[in-house]
């Protein structure tokens, strides 16, 4: 697979999390770490599957239970300490800290042996950061003393994710077919959490329980092995940067759908987001 291609199917994860807030709203009043355990298990299971009818089940004996541990604290950290935080500290300014981890990948992918991190991927990750800024805050922020642990929680689940997705460039040889393993082992742990800090509360109509599947299906299925995919063999640099496409899709999709206004933030966003990625694109084509 060229490195070209692999970035464009690592880019298919952004795409897939841009539906992650729609399918997420339509999901209510299922408790976030429920709703993760449900997801991870649609996802896991499909993969699963996949991985079976391929012929690819054998290549699990392979891996190590390390890299098994280390891809499902991965996951399930991520999503933990994303919800912890937003329980802690307002959710805007929680979000805005957690998104440095697009920043944080461009930034660690510079201790990569085989890659080189050049100034235009750092104004491209600052770029996208500041049009990131302006989805997330819609241009106002307040950031709270007595939010602290919140807004910690919020930065170790940015280096969290991005730790996981440098990490995993590292794990070249480990095939992508061990995110199942990670995603079922996700499913467990978020139970175990949920279990013993949220109350269960089942969907009592299709329309949630179909969300419930979309998300499985895409945002917490799919999404997570075409991304695996991305960061081992892609362009980890340009892809860092064009995650910031992630939140700004998002809102689009949720002012395609009604739920959210189009506001001058949204296009000032746009052009910030846009501009990251360019610098971030030219850079890593000058290095080629």
């Amino acid at each position: 697979m060229t490195k070209a291609r692999a970035t464009l199917l690592g880019f298919g994860a952004v795409l897939m999390w841009a539906l992650l807030a729609l399918l997420t709203v339509k999901t209510v009043p299922i408790p976030p770490l429920q709703l993760t355990s449900m997801s991870f298990v649609i996802g896991g299971s499909l993969g699963l599957c996949w991985v079976i009818f391929a012929g690819e089940a054998q290549s699990l004996k392979t891996v190590s239970w390390k890299i098994y541990a280390f891809g499902t604290v991965g996951l399930f950290g991520y999503h933990f300490l994303y919800f912890s935080a937003l329980r802690l500290a307002p959710a805007a300014e929680a979000g805005l800290i957690a998104y440095l981890w697009p920043l944080l990948i461009v930034l660690l992918s510079g201790i990569l042996p085989e890659e080189r991190l050049k100034s235009g991927h750092v104004l491209g990750g600052l770029v996208g950061f500041a049009g990131a800024a302006l989805i997330v805050t819609q241009g106002q922020t307040s950031f709270e003393t007595d939010a602290i642990l919140g807004y910690c929680l919020a930065l170790l689940c940015a280096v969290t994710w991005s730790s996981y997705s440098v990490i995993s460039r590292r794990l070249g040889q480990t095939p992508t077919s061990s995110v199942v393993v990670f995603c079922l082992g996700t499913a467990i742990l978020s139970a175990i959490a949920h279990l013993g800090l949220e109350t269960t509360v089942w969907p009592d109509q299709i329309s949630v329980w179909l969300a419930v599947i979309g998300l499985g299906v895409g945002p917490v299925g799919l999404a997570f092995f075409v991304w695996d995919v991305g960061v081992k063999r892609g362009d980890i640099q340009l892809l860092g940067v064009a995650s910031y496409a992630a939140p700004l899709l998002s809102t689009f999709v949720l002012v395609a759908a009604g739920i959210a206004d189009l506001t001058w933030t949204l296009f000032a966003a746009s052009v910030l987001v846009t501009l990251g990625a360019v610098f971030a694109a030219r850079a890593s084509q000058s290095t080629t």
